[in-house]
């Protein structure tokens, strides 16, 4: 199901309420100048999931990309909508009433901080836990419809991501072929799901800029998979050192490669740079799920493909990596895997 012209009307009036948009609250924003191409682009792998070819393109993708976009993937657009639509209905919400879902502890709700280390972006988000219970009765007026809505969205994207993994394992021609997979159907998974709300910042469509609404970063996790309403914003980094923009498609979603994929290939596949820039008239919606291995899973290239190469990683558990990006020092943009590295990764 898709919003209606006057229900989409409304979901933008709230959302432009979130913020008094004035010179005085974007001024300690990161702008930049003029880089939202006017043209997106057109060389984002796709990979349609329902044909025979789906797990050689994805490893392609992987490993010139490390990010694509997945056609055919099975979760219902009706499950999407409607999960959709409650988000918007959550975030629409007067701010005292969001923050009774918050602060972020680091979950539930926030708003502009990302992190603890003075990141900050154009952005207001819920993050959850997908492995235990919330207290729901603060997400809105119907808590009980968007806890059913939220398992059963969850559960057909876990779904869908163990899929790809299988699908990358046996392109890579490892056995078993849920060496990724397991990891994230493990029920001790570190597994997250994010909901990210962009509100419109018409101050930019004045001055030319664009506003930074969630920083440069690879996301750490094995896989990241992202959907999105049709509002644009969404970059990727590429090699050779451009940044270009994802054409938005909200029937679709975009899988990104995690840090932790990487250092598992050896840096066959590279986790994607990616960041998200704000829009001066229409709110962006996301939603995010990132498949994260157990607390105690020990993180290092699978031995099938070494073949006689040297690690590039020293091994760690994914709660050192963690402990290292979010209980130090560490910035949002910064090389997160650098700490781990035995020598550089080409």
């Amino acid at each position: 199901m898709d919003f209606d012209k006057e229900e989409f009307s409304f979901l933008e009036q709230a959302a432009r309420k979130m913020v008094l948009l004035s010179k005085a609250t974007t001024e300690q924003y990161s702008y930049i100048k003029n880089c939202m191409p006017n043209t997106f682009s057109s060389n984002i792998p796709i990979v349609d999931l329902s044909k025979p070819d789906a797990k050689t393109l994805i490893v392609k993708a992987c490993e010139e990309f490390g990010f694509f976009k997945v056609i055919n993937h099975g979760v219902p657009m009706e499950a999407i909508s409607q999960l959709e639509s409650e988000a918007f209905k959550f975030f629409s919400m007067p701010l005292n009433e969001k923050e009774k879902a918050g602060p972020p502890d680091p979950f539930g709700y926030g708003s502009k901080r990302i992190g603890h280390n003075g990141d900050v972006g154009w952005v207001e988000y819920l993050l959850l836990k997908t492995n235990q219970e919330h207290n729901f009765s603060v997400y809105g007026e119907n808590p009980e419809k968007f806890r059913c809505l939220l398992n059963s969205y969850m559960s057909a994207v876990r779904k869908m991501a163990c899929e790809i993994l299988e699908l990358m394992a046996d392109g890579l021609k490892i056995q078993p072929k849920n060496a990724f997979s397991k990891l994230v159907m493990d029920k001790q998974s570190d597994s997250v799901f994010r909901v990210n709300h962009y509100p419109p910042c018409p101050e930019l469509a004045v001055n030319g800029h664009n506003l930074i609404g969630f920083g440069e970063h690879t996301d750490p996790q094995i896989i990241s998979l992202l959907r999105s309403n049709n509002t644009s914003g969404l970059q990727i980094y590429l090699r050779d050192g451009n940044w270009i923009s994802v054409p938005p498609d909200h029937s679709s979603f975009f899988i990104n490669v995690g840090d932790s994929l990487q250092v598992m290939t050896n840096g066959r596949f590279r986790s994607v740079r990616h960041r998200v820039l704000a829009n001066g008239f229409k709110s962006r919606l996301s939603m995010i799920y990132f498949g994260g291995p157990p607390l105690s899973e020990k993180i290092a290239p699978l031995p099938s493909l070494m073949k006689g190469k040297e690690s590039l990683y020293k091994e760690f558990t994914w709660f050192e990596y963690k402990n290292s990006i979010y209980g130090s020092s560490s910035r949002l943009a910064d090389n997160r895997l650098g700490h781990f590295e035995r020598i550089a990764a080409s």
